[in-house]
């Protein structure tokens, strides 16, 4: 999935030198803020601890969704070389179990990444590029690992967003108290997915589009 992270600066144009500076100190920053505080951080105050007006902020990056995109391009190929590396195991189930670990890791460690897990906002391209080829692997995974039996025949991976979903507020909730009680949950809900614990589930499957329509309900408030 080749692609590189959303620039507003016209191909081949370098910055100068004092607006790279300060670019360079607006994703400093963000990085912290958004580490810290999630998605909702407020951009006035990444502006000021960058040392720059609000207005320099938004020149570099018109919309929040244009810097956090800026930001995360290496975590979102993180995520997708996780699930790349999951799908060549051998052993299906680990590679399912694998997946899971990594991407919840990766929402323990950024609060704000733990906000995109869990919602959808109207982002650019890459954003939207890394979700799609994150669920094609989602995908792959989930039925490599019911092909060998392991994964529990019923399940689909739209109940993936089940977990994700469980695990954002837990992380939330435990971050300073118990920062690996996560862990512990994944383990649990990973039994849920075993082909040999299944008992019958009380209700169908969610729709792509339902998980679609509930993400984007979740993301709702971080649209400026």
């Amino acid at each position: 999935m080749p692609h590189q992270p959303m620039t507003t600066t016209p191909p081949g144009k370098p910055l100068r030198r004092d607006a790279q500076r300060n670019r360079d100190a607006l994703l400093a920053a963000a990085r912290g803020a958004f580490a810290e505080e999630g998605l909702e951080a407020s951009l006035e105050g990444i502006a000021r601890q960058a040392g720059v007006a609000i207005g320099t902020l938004y020149r570099h990056f018109p919309t929040r969704i244009a810097l956090v995109e800026e930001l995360f391009a290496e975590k979102f190929q993180e995520w997708i070389a996780a699930g790349e590396q999951a799908l060549a195991m051998d052993d299906a189930w680990q590679g399912f179990c694998s997946y899971l670990e990594k991407f919840c890791e990766l929402q323990a460690r950024d609060r704000a990444f733990n906000d995109l897990a869990s919602m959808r906002l109207p982002t650019e391209a890459l954003t939207e590029q890394v979700r799609d080829r994150s669920y094609d692997l989602a995908c792959e995974i989930f039925a490599k690992a019911q092909e060998q039996g392991s994964l529990r025949a019923d399940a689909t991976p739209e109940d993936i967003a089940f977990l994700i979903w469980s695990q954002a507020r837990i992380i939330q909730a435990t971050r300073t108290i118990a920062p690996n009680a996560w862990r512990r949950h994944l383990s649990l809900m990973l039994d849920a997915f075993r082909a040999d614990k299944a008992l019958p589930l009380a209700e169908p499957p969610m729709t792509p589009d339902e998980v679609f329509r509930a993400m984007s309900t979740l993301g709702g408030s971080c649209t400026e």
